[in-house]
């Protein structure tokens, strides 16, 4: 007796049933079904046919990788807007030298190195490479590039929130601006507290393995210090920047710039301190005698106040160098890993400025339990005058829900009256728990527990450098709270509840409930 399964449908002319009946063809009046078993079915013979393709072409690769072979020429095509003599300054350090023997696993690797470089430009969304015999020679291929380029322009605005601030922006970006994977950028903000800011940069590789990178900005920009400072600030300058490596590799990312900036601080609030009406004035007569004493009058209020030429204008000229390394799994909510960042910078190249100043930021996480992490981060900061006092808007700020939380922002140091003068030396620190909501380990709103430390201060140069460290480290500010955490990509937002511990009589605190928003929090 025939097997049932095995019963072949009878054929209905002129369609002409050539499927196995293990195949399982769906019945013939349902066409959707048909079509659909057709499809696959077809799809699965291209599959094993391309395997066995790949497997076959995988045999004679790997038996001739050691054929002599030479690479005759490389092609780049669909390259409409970029220029060769570019694309010829990647290309040609990968070539090996015309007088080196070559094998077949050699055109392979450099063809495989090409490739990568020219993905790397930023310039072709589409990279693909085939070996083709050469012209003239028996033992050479010709190696081809068959590219497509990506849009050159792209335009976008947007709403941005992060760092404590709201606001607009509008981007304007030139991709392979001149040929060379140039990339012209220009940018316009406006913002709650950062009022204005524009920028314009071009940035270009300097070196073949695009490792190494200049960029030339201008920018200018209009921020409100009111609720910190009772005026508003200015800025206009140049910047010129080299950058090298990568944050996430082992040598880590080097930033080497210059930097000429104009500032200007004005606008005073009428609840302004004393100090600073004081000097404003003194810049309105746009007297030299004037500018000289706001700068340098040893009054009581200016020696305590440490506020020497505050509002009127400022000229900076600075080098600088920042390192950074970034080993985190995530930015904002890492499980693993490290962050480290060292900054210095010299201002006294002319202009009104001059100092040494120095940062350094570090932050690692753990995980503790499964759904338990603990992370403790460090900050600290010093700005040593040379020959000159220090200005305000070369001064550290700190408090606020991104650094010591539960203090105003900008609110800790130095005060007089409703104005924070800033400081020259600070440091922070910071140890929180971040755990999972119970039941709810998917959810992107963790629980935080956190306990902050951190002090400002002003330099008394009558005493060393060292008694001043150990009179900051000594006499802290702490906080505690615990709070709600959530990932918003690409910012952190922080929903806390808490108290100071300990506080300076120049401290703003914030008992209560705090919200901050933004990338880099204690």
């Amino acid at each position: 007796m025939d097997d049932p399964e095995l019963t072949a449908p009878p054929l209905k002319p002129p369609l002409a049933d050539t499927s196995a009946p293990r195949d399982g063809e769906p019945a013939a009046d349902d066409v959707d079904r048909i079509l659909r078993w057709q499809e696959e079915r077809i799809a699965r013979k291209l599959r094993g046919e391309y395997e066995s393709a790949v497997l076959h072409l995988s045999d004679v690769v790997n038996s001739n990788l050691a054929t002599p072979l030479r690479i005759a020429s490389v092609r780049v095509q669909g390259a409409a807007h970029t220029r060769a003599s570019f694309i010829g300054s990647l290309i040609t350090p990968l070539l090996p030298l015309p007088q080196d023997p070559t094998t077949l696993a050699d055109v392979l690797h450099t063809t495989r190195h090409v490739g990568a470089v020219l993905q790397q430009t930023d310039i072709f969304q589409a990279v693909d490479a085939r070996l083709e015999r050469a012209r003239d020679m028996l033992d050479a291929v010709d190696v081809v590039f068959r590219t497509r380029e990506r849009g050159r322009l792209f335009l976008s605005t947007s709403t941005q929130v992060g760092n404590n601030e709201g606001g607009a922006s509008a981007t304007c970006r030139v991709r392979n601006a001149f040929g060379g994977a140039e990339t012209f950028e220009a940018n316009l903000a406006f913002a709650t507290t950062t009022r204005v800011a524009f920028g314009a940069s071009l940035s270009a590789p300097l070196t073949h393995t695009l490792a190494t990178r200049g960029e030339l900005a201008v920018f200018a920009q209009e921020r409100d210090n009111s609720s910190f400072a009772s005026s508003a600030e200015g800025v206009r300058g140049l910047r010129a920047v080299v950058r090298t490596g990568s944050a996430d590799s082992s040598r880590g990312k080097h930033e080497f710039a210059y930097e000429a900036v104009l500032r200007h601080i004005g606008n005073l609030a009428p609840t302004a301190s004393i100090t600073y009406v004081w000097l404003f004035f003194a810049y309105l007569s746009q007297s030299l005698v004037a500018r000289s004493d706001a700068r340098y009058l040893d009054t009581d209020a200016s020696r305590d106040a440490r506020m020497r030429e505050a509002a009127g204008q400022s000229v900076k000229s600075a080098v600088s160098h920042t390192w950074t390394r970034d080993t985190r799994d995530d930015r904002l909510l890492g499980t693993r890993g490290a962050y480290v960042r060292l900054a210095h910078e010299l201002a006294g190249l002319g202009g009104d400025a001059a100092f040494v100043k120095s940062e350094a930021q570090a932050q690692g996480a753990r995980r503790l339990l499964p759904g338990l992490i603990m992370s403790l981060a460090g900050r600290t900061g010093l700005l040593w005058g040379l020959g000159r006092p220090t200005l305000f808007s070369d001064r550290f700020q700190l408090g606020g829900p991104l650094s010591v939380r539960m203090f105003r922002a900008n609110g800790m140091g130095p005060r007089d009256g409703p104005d924070s003068l800033g400081g020259e030396l600070y440091w922070a620190a910071g140890l929180s728990l971040i755990s999972d909501i119970p039941r709810k380990p998917h959810w992107p709103v963790k629980i935080h527990g956190f306990v902050n430390a951190g002090r400002l201060d002003g330099i008394d140069q009558s005493k060393t450098l060292v008694q001043n460290v150990l009179a900051t480290i000594t006499k802290p500010s702490v906080s505690a709270g615990v709070g709600l955490v959530y990932k918003l990509d690409p910012v952190r937002i922080e929903l806390n509840f808490g108290a100071p511990l300990v506080a300076s009589a120049s401290d703003g605190v914030r008992k209560g409930i705090q919200v901050g928003i933004g990338l880099d929090f204690l």
